[in-house]
């Protein structure tokens, strides 16, 4: 599976900006999915992951301020974000476990396959 994500870009604290991921080569709908971020000289952080039955997790850095969603009649992955602080600035990866009737689990879409990242920049 190749995983292409889109929709990085600058913004204000407290702006919102929604985060896309095209895949192709795989059975979409058989996968868990994910996202991850790399702040400037971070470590990869798990930010949202949905299953291939569609239940959510979410760090608690982000609970209630973004969500993950999936379509998989266009095999893409989303992330919407709202109220953006500078602390969400980073690199964000949309990721995918490529396991079958697996439980969603951060550590095994950690090990799966990862697209390109997209910016995300977050200051006043």
């Amino acid at each position: 599976v190749q995983l292409q994500a889109s929709g990085g870009g600058a913004v204000r604290p407290g702006d919102s900006l929604s985060l896309s991921c095209a895949t192709s080569g795989g059975t979409f709908s058989n996968y868990n999915m994910g996202w991850f971020r790399q702040a400037p000289g971070g470590h990869d952080e798990f930010v949202a992951g949905i299953s291939w039955y569609n239940t959510t997790l979410y760090a608690d850095s982000v609970k209630g301020r973004f969500t993950i969603s999936r379509d998989n009649a266009k095999n893409t992955l989303y992330l919407q974000m709202s109220t953006l602080k500078p602390e969400d600035t980073a690199d964000y990866y949309c990721v995918a476990d490529p396991g079958i009737d697996v439980e969603l689990n951060p550590n095994r879409l950690k090990a799966g396959v990862w697209g390109q990242g997209t910016l995300v920049t977050v200051s006043s």
